[in-house]
């Protein structure tokens, strides 16, 4: 590296590290963080611990399913009763374990069982593989790890309608009939899920054998956001950096996506980031636009990047449709370049009906509108439009080897050749 390329870089890093500081600690505007207090929570707070209070005279609380949209606070909530139940305990001598398992991540339950195992591997000095052993040996193991003393284990199930809607509900019936075979600890389930008709999808003989609590958390509103803001803030940012704007923005844009806390707080957070790497003083109403626009930016490149196969060939016959200036274009106009990429990669096709739910998964995720209109006399059908601009898309599809040999070719130019 020349001098000069080596003296630009000091002066760059040093540029950077003697700026004002935006943030006195970022991590407060985390997710994953427990505040101290819960502005707004008081009353699931108080609920939770009156369901769980059984556990300090040493008697089995019930299990508790826990409900309500994304951003409503139910996670950082449950950490929060069950930090508190975890340190009154100790004073009471009462031994308890939390375990906190994410079932959007550990999807199977062979994972949910290996994970709970796993968890005392440092008591047990022993671990399952997360893979390899047939599911009623990890069972077998794990009744034998829970009941190696006398203790109340609360086993925390985030997300657990997707781990349900994946796998079935065998997880939940074996963990809520796992007492009968204990004879020295006691397990109850905490249950959280973005899905208010989550026990639609229990069977009869899972529903008996739960005997739960629910307790429901509402969206938050515009003032509430707020003053979530502005207790965080006040952790989170050096003094005078924040705009008197900044705040009452971020927690409006985030009462139209159904009162989301954590769409609230990535706003803030982003926005100090942008403001920090601008070099500026303050965090102004312009950067809170910029972070807005960056994280649905960020948002849907996610979506797009995690969809099944089908759904991003379906996805491509649109943009395909787009850089052909064809749109809207009904149902059966998709279908037929859909048909046409299954066999330019030599995959088996679904069928019209399977594809038109897949466009409407499609449209539910915002990435295309697929818009009901009237014909007359003729009925009525499908309109579908594009909601991203197509080289967006196809950037998204350059990371995925199954459409890279679509992107090579310039599928839709071979196309107008016949």
């Amino acid at each position: 590296m020349m001098v000069t390329e080596q003296r630009y870089l000091d002066s760059l890093f040093e540029r950077y590290l003697n700026a004002r500081r935006i943030f006195r600690n970022k991590e407060v505007l985390r997710h994953s963080y427990t505040p101290k207090e819960l502005p707004h929570r008081l009353e699931q707070i108080e609920t939770l611990a009156h369901i769980l209070v059984p556990v300090l005279k040493g008697e089995t609380p019930s299990n508790i399913f826990v409900y309500g949209k994304t951003g409503t606070g139910k996670t950082v909530t449950i950490k929060f009763v069950t930090d508190e139940l975890k340190r009154v305990s100790e004073k009471y001598n009462v031994p308890v374990e939390v375990i906190y398992l994410n079932c959007e991540v550990v999807d199977t339950q062979y994972r949910v069982l290996a994970n709970i195992v796993n968890h005392f591997r440092y008591e047990s000095g022993f671990e399952v593989p997360l893979v390899g052993w047939p599911t009623d040996e990890v069972y077998s193991k794990l009744k034998e790890v829970l009941d190696a003393k006398e203790r109340f284990i609360i086993i925390v199930l985030d997300e657990i309608d997707k781990l349900v809607k994946k796998n079935g509900d065998d997880i939940l019936y074996n963990l809520t009939r796992i007492n009968t075979e204990l004879h020295r600890a006691r397990v109850s389930i905490i249950g959280i899920s973005n899905d208010l008709r989550f026990k639609e999808f229990l069977d009869a003989r899972v529903l008996s054998s739960l005997s739960e609590e629910e307790v429901v958390f509402p969206p938050y509103d515009a003032s509430q956001l707020r003053d979530i803001l502005e207790q965080r803030a006040s952790e989170a940012f050096n003094e005078g950096v924040l705009d008197p704007a900044v705040i009452p923005l971020c927690a409006a844009l985030a009462a139209k996506e159904h009162g989301d806390a954590r769409k609230a707080l990535d706003l803030l957070r982003v926005s100090g980031e942008i403001a920090e790497r601008e070099g500026s003083e303050k965090v102004l109403e312009r950067h809170v636009r910029k972070a807005q626009e960056k994280i649905e930016q960020d948002t849907m490149e996610e979506v797009i990047k995690t969809l099944p196969l089908h759904s991003k060939l379906v996805l491509y016959a649109v943009v395909v449709l787009e850089e052909d200036n064809a749109l809207p274009v009904h149902t059966g106009e998709v279908y037929v370049v859909y048909r046409e990429l299954c066999d330019a990669l030599d995959v088996e096709p679904l069928t019209q009906r399977r594809v038109s739910d897949l466009i409407n998964e499609l449209d539910m995720l915002g990435v295309i509108n697929a818009k009901v209109v009237s014909k007359g006399r003729y009925g009525r059908t499908k309109e579908i439009r594009l909601n991203i601009p197509p080289f967006k898309v196809k950037n998204m599809f350059r990371k995925d080897y199954h459409l890279q040999a679509l992107l090579a070719m310039d599928f839709h130019r071979q196309r107008r050749l016949f």
